[in-house]
């Protein structure tokens, strides 16, 4: 990283991370004293204007919600007399909870009788108080703000005249009470969707209604669905939405092309899975005179199609995001948009929003243009077909065409692939392979880890388990999408030296916290491995050594999960922070706008900005990447519960079966396991061990044999077989197999 780089790094670092959190930190280590801006900014280690302003607008506003006290012009401490707060309840498996706020450093934990009706996820009003020694805080939830979420997905148990949806969530403590007339046609057994309406005083459990019934728990698509409404996630779009999708007009006229850069005749492909049926992105790649090379990212302009206050664009931002469980994609936009109009199909002219680059042999950035386009997709690869290029093909004077192989190729038979697609291929390769080599040198974080995938057959019933790896052909297109998403938001966010201060979409990364880390490194220790977290540049650097230094070996997937959540959430929002994991300054998504949809965002300012229009207020944006963020992480909740299911059903027909695993949790009910072969996690219970009677060591991540002393440790190698395989539950019960 450049010296001018880092300085532009600490500038915009001035955003003050969890300003509210530190200054009640602050003044809550002696409620009796009283701080000025300056001895806050002191003790926060801010001393740069910006940040210091930040600490000021903060506690006018902490004093006109009474929260601090303005004891004296400029002294401010905190209001003892406040007992009460807002903030989210986070609730536990076990039917407690913790309440979250601002307005004190740590969790705060809640008994179940004293939640006062909240359920995971609620906004409350919270009494805050001392217990027994003075020093553990307690509270009580005493009025309930705002649901979360009202609709449950789970199974009708039901009696003569009413009956009780158990829910799926295992943080949804009360089962719903359904009368007879709120059914909806529902049987006992049946899986439903239950609607809460109501949540008398008196009653211990909340009264509802069927909304949606699923079918019968196992069935397949029952369970998809299932999973799909658990996180609110449509899993079909209305009559309308359709219909206005249907009603658009697709015809690309001479008046449109005329208002673009025509790009039609640049050598132009795709390289997406070889299932995939939307291609929101494609590469361009000319020869220019002077040696350099001309690289055009070309992204799907659904912009162009997708109108603001519309139907069809309120439908795309209540989504957010495309959904990809294992055997189905639930589309941001109707099939029309996502695998029609806007698909850079091979052989259709398409409109297009691009990036274009003239770079050097060194991939050295020498000018850019952003716009819009028009564009001739000449090919479409898959990712295997494109990496039998990269294996096969070399650069010469006397590149040949390629025949591909037809036990990889797209078509199902063996093709040719032209020596200017062959020549394109391997040069974008090399010069991507050069770009990686400096984001890695820059303090970028490589997590190339393995992903489990199923061969499903006709019914959609898992049949296999194989690992997909990322190779050269993904990651060549992994960094031009990454350069088209960071010089975008260059242009956007800085200019002439310095940060502007127009609003736009960022995509950010905090850097780790450090109690994470120190944690990380106390578990990765037991393993030989090692971390220095001395600086930024030494965390980045032996991180991916610990990642380098596991791949391949038995603890590898633990090892990457556990650094994965020592990470901090990538977000959306228009406070630029930077982006630790990726170490970039910058950062956007521009690349994506089929499946994605701050990336219509990203496009609508970006092209605002080219016409020359002022910055728009950043309120209404930041609030819908708040939405975008938060429907991001309920689509990657749903994501992994489908894998969790798909794992369960394929072990139920390994039951006699002895796997080698990896222990990878410990706990004082028992160790998890995951299997080595498929990745399928399990749980051995405390319990089924029957050779000795074991205790839970939380310090050696171990549970230990009281007689026979035999340990069993987070990484130990062991052998099980499955004792249970519950799909409701999504959860698999090991046997241990003992020396």
């Amino acid at each position: 990283m450049t010296k001018k780089k880092k300085k532009i790094y600490k500038k915009k670092g001035n955003v003050v991370k969890d300003i509210t959190k530190n200054i009640f930190r602050i003044l809550n280590e002696d409620s009796s004293k009283s701080y000025n801006y300056k001895q806050v900014a002191a003790k926060l280690k801010i001393s740069d204007t910006d940040g210091k302003n930040q600490i000021i607008q903060k506690l006018a506003e902490l004093t006109a919600t009474k929260k601090v006290l303005e004891v004296e012009r400029g002294k401010f401490k905190i209001n003892a007399d406040r007992k009460y707060s807002i903030g989210t309840l986070d609730i536990t498996s076990n039917g407690n909870g913790y309440f979250i706020s601002d307005d004190y450093e740590d969790d705060i934990f809640i008994p179940n009788n004293n939640l006062g009706k909240g359920l995971h996820q609620d906004t409350v009003k919270a009494y805050v108080y001392k217990i027994r020694s003075g020093k553990k805080m307690e509270a009580d939830v005493v009025e309930i703000l705002e649901r979360a979420k009202t609709e449950f997905v789970g199974v009708l148990q039901k009696n003569k005249n009413f009956g009780f949806v158990v829910p799926d969530n295992n943080k949804m403590y009360a089962d719903i009470f359904i009368s007879e007339n709120k059914m909806n046609g529902a049987e006992h057994g049946d899986k439903v969707q239950a609607k809460i309406i109501d949540w008398p005083k008196n009653s211990k459990n909340p009264f509802g209604k069927i909304t949606t019934v699923l079918g019968k728990p196992g069935d397949h698509n029952t369970e998809m669905h299932s999973i799909l409404l658990e996180y609110d996630l449509p899993y079909e779009f209305e009559l309308e939405v359709e219909k206005e999708a249907e009603n658009l007009s697709i015809d690309i006229t001479k008046e449109e092309i005329s208002k673009r850069r025509d790009m039609r005749k640049d050598l132009t492909f795709t390289i997406d899975p070889k299932d995939a049926k939307d291609f929101d992105d494609a590469l361009s790649f000319t020869k220019l005179e002077n040696g350099n090379y001309e690289v055009g990212i070309h992204i799907a302009d659904v912009s162009h199609y997708l109108e603001p206050k519309t139907i069809l664009d309120d439908e795309a931002y209540k989504r957010a995001t495309s959904v990809y469980l294992v055997d189905r994609v639930v589309p941001m936009l109707p099939e029309m948009l996502s695998n029609g109009v806007c698909s850079l199909r091979p052989h259709e002219e398409k409109l297009t929003f691009s990036a274009v680059f003239e770079i050097n042999k060194k991939a050295e950035i020498i000018k850019e243009w952003f716009g819009r386009t028009v564009t001739y997709s000449d090919q479409r690869f898959a990712y295997e077909e494109a990496q039998s290029i990269i294996e096969n093909c070399v650069i010469s004077d006397t590149i040949q065409p390629y025949k591909m192989p037809e036990a990889i190729s797209i078509t199902d038979k063996a093709y040719e692939v032209t020596k200017e697609v062959v020549e394109a291929t391997l040069k974008l390769d090399e010069l991507a392979k050069i770009l990686r080599k400096k984001r890695m040198k820059q303090g970028a974080i490589s997590f190339d880890r393995v992903e489990v995938k199923f061969n499903l057959d006709e019914e959609a019933n898992p049949v296999g388990v194989f690992f997909k790896e990322s190779k050269d052909a993904n990651k060549l297109i992994e960094e031009f999408m990454l350069l088209a998403n960071r010089k975008v938001a260059e242009y956007i966010g800085f200019s002439k030296g310095k940060a502007t201060n127009r609003t736009f979409i960022y995509r950010v990364h905090d850097e780790p916290n450090d109690e994470k880390l120190a944690s990380l490194q106390n578990m990765v220790r037991k393993f030989g491995y090692k971390i220095n977290t001395d600086t930024k540049e030494t965390t980045s650097e032996s991180l991916n050594q610990l990642l380098s230094d596991v791949h391949g070996k038995a603890e590898s997937n633990m090892i990457e999960t556990l650094t994965i959540r020592t990470m901090s959430k990538a977000v959306y929002t228009t406070q630029n922070i930077g982006h630790y994991g990726l170490a970039f300054d910058y950062y956007s998504h521009f690349t994506s706008p089929i499946r994605r949809y701050p990336d219509v965002m990203t496009h609508r300012l970006l092209q605002h900005y080219l016409d020359g229009g002022d910055t728009p207020k950043a309120d209404k944006f930041e609030e819908k990447c708040k939405h975008s963020s938060n429907r991001e992480e309920l689509a990657s909740k749903a994501e992994r519960s489908s894998i969790k299911y798909m794992q369960v059903k394929y072990m139920q027909d390994h039951k006699d079966e002895v796997f080698d695993g990896v222990i990878t949790g410990t706990t004082e009910w028992g160790i998890y396991v995951e299997i080595s072969s498929n990745k399928c996690e399990g749980m051995v219970r405390i319990r089924d061990i029957k050779s000795d009677f074991y205790v839970f060591d939380d310090k050696q991540h171990a549970i230990i044999g009281q007689s026979s002393k035999k340990m069993y440790q987070l990484g130990d190698e062991v052998k099980i077989q499955v004792k249970k395989a519950d799909l409701e539950r999504k959860h698999l019960d090991f046997n241990l197999i003992e020396d």
